[in-house]
């Protein structure tokens, strides 16, 4: 029998502690996502309405098929920063006319729609997924261009947007824009290169330089309607293919170009899928609270895969780290799940080979962490710990079948590296609110600074404040927890958002269906020189 038996008691203090402890940190989260959800505010909304115009998620809800789920990516971004959280762009998967599609909204609610650092790394994030995926990329523009206080950090990278726009358009994936207001400037390239071009009239304003520019640099007198305006760009240039009389019939018309695409998934999408045996509302109590503290990820395997049904690859081998095959709503996939925290010799070689394995296969790999990294001290480093590290790292890096990566507990050091982390372009990576991730944890990096300056001051012949020690310790510790926090991280896209954990099958769900409309193959053998 493969279908796994769950151990997990619903009863027991320490599930009733970690399931209080996950509900107040996604009460936390749900505080996060509320402040993106708002916007620019009251006034800026209220504003927004009076002028008859739609936020910008009323118009991806009217974009995408009634009753289909829309997966927001990236909603804490520029969390911690100078700039509102979400970056004034929504950017999401959603299906259009049944075509899974990325789609990308400016929100013109926070400072006009204009971009800052953090909203152009959003964009490029989004158009990332785009290409990977093989996804039409519709955007639902109204944005006065660059926050020009912010102009250093976005003129010379930005020119990237257009960039992917022109090579979206190349590798044969469509590009949609749908511009409901200002698209000015260099945002008067979004329409200009993208393959698909509809605008509202009496609202679209799409020009390189507006009347006050025009009048500064020739001495033309000129209005926003003639200059730029949806009827003129109809009748006159030619930039607008469709010409809307307001933001639903736009909407609509968006939709009919997406129906008329011939748009084809690589691979069919698989039959419905048997659930889990077992009750996702028990996610809620398997994480501790304290990383330090293990859990079996079987158990969180039980409550995600088809059936709760997984075939484990070397059970017995390599224990700190579980590996196999399951189906995740009809999608193959190989799981490897961090199980007590560390890595050692053997978990890096039972990694190499399944990673080696599901390519030979075509099978995506799903990473769920809970790692504190790879293994230290002079045994482990005689035994080869590192060579054996870098094994899987080197499967890691040069596997060519789709990742998704999901960080649930730990994800320290190299650790993360080893489990695919955001610098290893998982196709996808999301964080629980459990999760905590940095270079290692608080109290080890503090202690490692304690003992360095330790030494300095000896090798000096110094005597040592040992007040101010306890004190340089504290303050790291705190800096590095707060550095290692799901909302940090996501806030500088480090990870495609935080969920709630009883959400993760329906998000892999959609990412898997996603992946699959590109097509999934493995490295056949390319995988470089193993030290073995």
């Amino acid at each position: 029998m493969t279908v796994l038996n769950s151990a997990l008691d619903t009863g027991a203090p320490e599930f009733a502690a970690n399931r209080a402890a996950m509900l107040e940190k996604l009460a936390a989260l749900d505080a996060e996502h509320a402040k993106a959800l708002a916007g620019g505010g009251g006034k800026y909304i209220a504003r927004h309405r009076a002028r008859g115009k739609l936020l910008a998620r009323e118009r991806i809800e009217l974009l995408v098929d009634p009753d289909t789920p829309f997966l927001e990516l990236s909603p804490l971004a520029a969390w911690g920063s100078d700039h509102t959280v979400g970056a004034s762009l929504v950017t999401g998967i959603g299906v259009v006319e049944g075509v899974e599609c990325v789609i990308t909204a400016n929100d013109p609610t926070v400072r006009g729609g204009a971009s800052n650092p953090w909203t152009l790394k959003k964009a490029l994030r989004a158009h990332e997924v785009a290409h990977a995926n093989r996804l039409p990329l519709i955007g639902l523009v109204e944005s006065g261009g660059a926050d020009l206080p912010s102009q250093k950090e976005i003129f010379i990278p930005g020119g990237a947007l257009f960039k992917d726009l022109t090579r979206l358009s190349a590798a044969g994936i469509p590009t949609v824009a749908v511009v409901f207001g200002n698209s000015t400037a260099g945002g008067a390239y979004v329409p200009g290169m993208s393959d698909h071009v509809v605008m509202v009239k009496d609202r679209a304003k799409v020009f390189l330089g507006g009347p006050p520019l025009v009048k500064m640099a020739t001495g033309e007198e000129s209005d926003d309607e003639s200059l730029g305006g949806a009827a003129m760009h109809a009748r006159t240039s030619g930039l607008a293919d469709h010409f809307a009389v307001d933001e639903t019939d736009a909407l609509r018309q968006a939709r009919r170009i997406v129906a008329r695409l011939n748009w084809r998934k690589a691979h069919p999408d698989p039959p419905p899928a048997a659930p889990p045996l077992y009750d996702e509302d028990e996610l809620l109590g398997i994480v501790p609270g304290d990383v330090k503290i293990p859990f079996d990820p079987r158990e969180v395997v039980a409550r995600i895969v088809d059936g709760s049904d997984f075939d484990e690859f070397k059970p017995l081998y390599g224990t700190s780290l579980t590996t196999g095959w399951a189906e995740l709503h009809g999608y193959p996939v190989g799981i490897l799940a961090n199980a007590q925290g560390v890595l050692f010799s053997e978990e890096s070689q039972k990694a190499a080979q399944f990673i080696q394995l599901a390519n030979q296969r075509d099978i995506p790999l799903l990473f769920l962490h809970n790692t504190t990294g790879y293994m230290v001290g002079r045994a482990y480093e005689q035994g080869g710990i590192v060579k054996h590290g870098a094994m899987m790292i080197n499967a890691v890096a040069n596997s060519r079948v789709p990742h998704l990566s999901v960080l649930m507990g730990a994800s320290y050091g190299a650790g993360h590296y080893g489990m695919c982390g955001r610098a290893y372009d998982p196709r996808f990576l999301f964080s629980w609110p459990s999760a905590k991730s940095a270079v290692m944890g608080p109290q080890q990096l503090a202690g490692v600074l304690s003992i360095v300056a330790r030494a300095s001051a000896a090798a000096k012949g110094q005597p040592y404040d040992e007040e101010a020690d306890a004190g340089l310790r504290a303050v790291v510790e705190q800096q590095i927890e707060s550095e290692s926090l799901p909302a940090f991280l996501s806030g500088r896209l480090y990870d495609d958002g935080v969920i709630d954990p009883r959400d993760t099958r329906t998000v892999l769900g959609i990412c898997l269906s996603a992946i699959h409309t590109a097509p999934v193959e493995g490295t056949r053998g390319g995988f470089g020189v193993f030290r073995m």
